[in-house]
């Protein structure tokens, strides 16, 4: 299913050997823990082949010797591993921070914080964070996610980072949002922006209890995409949600869903649409056309 020649009748095939027992749902569980893992160190792995200096030997001796640390020793490269602050599924923490501005971060989040004489700068290493800004005239408060940096130039935003994409929705007064080598894009209260490395698009107008919605423990959702529903699901879950129906992905879904009841969310969602869920409560749900 990880490959890229995979169709839909491998799909199809996958599905039906799923749904035909529920020793084969386990036993894809316990694979898809084990491809986590690669997933985790799959970056290195493919610096190395593609330099030439992955052979047999260096993988069965060294290229993944991370695997076999044991207790938690593959984690090391996960994103946010050394963050200064993280938080877990479906966990929210607020942090005040020495200047006094104020963060929550969201659901399975991490960022560092890092301030000297000159600024005030955050890395969001993963997930999602509000800010709220203590003015300090000297010192500009300044949020690294993904390719870009955010400036504020006022109180109150909110940065998502998910999928190699970040989205900054402002609040409060006004931000500048700019890439590694790009322009650079002013957003003001109401609006929100969204970058990858691929560029910033331009500034949309946005309802600003909609996007902090998950501070109150719901996600909102307004004719958004089955596949970025399932992708948001899975922050607030333990396990994957794999769509296993392309089709299907591009389905409107208009929702209010309760973050701590991701698992209801799935079973609400398949009752409402004409898809199926396999093992909702599983470490691995699968979903496909009804």
């Amino acid at each position: 299913m990880k490959d890229d020649k995979a169709n839909a009748q491998d799909r199809h095939a996958f599905t039906a050997w799923l749904a035909a027992s529920p020793a084969n749902v386990a036993a894809f569980e316990r694979a898809s823990r084990l491809w986590d893992r690669f997933d985790i160190v799959k970056p290195e792995y493919d610096r190395m082949r593609a330099s030439g200096g992955l052979s047999r030997r260096t993988l069965m001796l060294g290229g993944f010797a991370i695997l076999a640390v044991g207790s938690g020793g593959y984690v090391l490269s996960r994103p946010g591993f050394f963050a200064d602050h993280a938080t877990d599924v479906a966990e929210r923490r607020t942090l005040q921070l020495a200047d006094g501005s104020v963060v929550e971060l969201g659901s399975y989040s991490a960022l560092s914080v890092q301030f000297n004489d000159r600024e005030r700068r955050i890395v969001l290493h993963r997930g999602e964070a509000f800010f709220q800004v203590a003015p300090d005239q000297g010192r500009p408060f300044i949020v690294e996610a993904g390719p870009g940096a955010t400036q504020a130039l006022g109180t109150a935003f909110d940065i998502k980072l998910a999928d190699d994409a970040v989205t900054v929705s402002v609040t409060e007064h006004a931000v500048a949002v700019a890439l590694d080598a790009g322009r650079t894009v002013a957003v003001d209260e109401g609006w929100q922006v969204s970058y990858s490395a691929n560029g910033i698009g331009a500034p949309k107008a946005v309802d600003g209890e909609q996007v902090t919605a998950w501070r109150k423990d719901r996600i909102v959702f307004e004719d958004v995409p089955l596949r970025r529903v399932l992708r948001e699901l899975e922050r607030y879950r333990r396990g994957r949600i794999l769509l296993m129906d392309d089709s299907i992905g591009d389905m409107p879904v208009t929702a209010i869903f309760e973050t701590r009841q991701a698992e209801q969310a799935l079973r609400t969602i398949a009752e409402t649409l004409s898809i199926r869920v396999l093992n909702p409560g599983g470490f691995v749900a699968v979903v496909y056309r009804r």
